[in-house]
């Protein structure tokens, strides 16, 4: 019985001593370590890339113990893995490594050091006009079942994919959207991508999205283009569905069906118009709070009278 409560105060003071050794950097580095790590899990997980980190863990494992048993051919082997392993880790990844960086460059405290100011507002009546036509243009697609796929630009440049497309920079109408997803027209298969209120480019090619044997089997080319899209970007996606006429909506990775011509304008209101940055008057409201009060309390006598 001694033996054990002297084993069992032994551990304690081990574990004190360690806890008084403890400083509060250590518990950062411990905290950032957790996080680093659910990160990675969550990046590969339900990925093919979840395979990968099975088979790197099970070659590790095995190199380990050859090493531990002293093989000198292993032994050279797994040292030259390791020199290259660094190198064969970005090539196996970089897929998951580029969406994970696109996520933390597209995060909020990344806005102050964006190298030039993408957050300028555009004409707040053209994207008001986008908006309406954008809407009346799906409605009459969805009527005849004409598949169709929109994307809007925000604070992720979209400059790869109109490379693929033809540049019109054309002011949006209910007639040149329908012109375009027409059938057999040269542009109607790809993407029309919006920036800054106007139909910018058509016939634009759309990336794949990373988890495409998880989507559901009866969504087609355009929903699984505009998943993938909405994964590696914030641009809202539009597709109206060739066979059902259905009107959806990708965002941020997900897929929102069962729009309306109401219903889709005024989800791209609130989305569109106001989440944009301050319009120049909002910002000399506020440099300028006394001229505001002042013409508040003048409004205010005026009333009175």
């Amino acid at each position: 019985m001694q033996t054990i409560i002297f084993y069992l105060t032994d551990i304690w003071n081990s574990l004190v001593s360690v806890l008084r050794s403890v400083t509060f950097v250590d518990v950062l580095d411990i905290i950032f370590l957790a996080v680093i790590l659910y990160w990675v899990i969550k990046l590969v997980r339900e990925t093919r890339a979840e395979q990968l980190v099975k088979g790197v863990v099970a070659l590790a494992a095995v190199l380990f113990i050859l090493y531990q048993l002293e093989f000198k051919a292993m032994r050279v082997i797994s040292e030259m893995l390791v020199n290259v392993g660094l190198i064969a880790f970005i090539v196996m990844f970089q897929p998951e490594l580029r969406r994970a960086l696109e996520k933390v460059g597209r995060s909020k405290m990344m806005k102050p050091m964006q190298l030039f100011d993408a957050s300028v507002p555009e004409d707040q009546g053209r994207e008001v006009l986008a908006v309406d036509q954008i809407s009346l243009a799906c409605e009459k697609l969805s009527r005849t079942a004409t598949g169709a796929l929109i994307v809007i630009e925000r604070q992720t440049k979209l400059g790869e994919q109109i490379e693929t497309g033809t540049i019109l920079n054309a002011i949006p109408s209910e007639e040149l959207f329908r012109n375009i997803f027409f059938p057999n027209t040269p542009l109607h298969d790809g993407a029309v991508i919006m920036r800054g209120g106007m139909i910018y480019a058509a016939g634009c090619f759309l990336p794949k999205p990373s988890k495409e044997e998880l989507i559901n089997k009866e969504l087609g080319s355009r929903h699984r283009a505009a998943i993938g899209m909405s994964e590696v970007s914030d641009a809202i996606i539009i597709v109206v569905s060739e066979e059902t006429g259905m009107i959806s909506i990708a965002e941020n990775g997900r897929l929102e069906r069962g729009f309306d011509r109401e219903k889709l304008r005024n989800y791209l209101r609130n989305r569109l118009l106001l989440d944009e940055p301050e319009t120049k008057k909002t910002k000399e409201k506020k440099k300028n709070p006394k001229e505001n009060k002042s013409s508040g309390n003048a409004k205010k006598g005026g009333a009175g009278k």
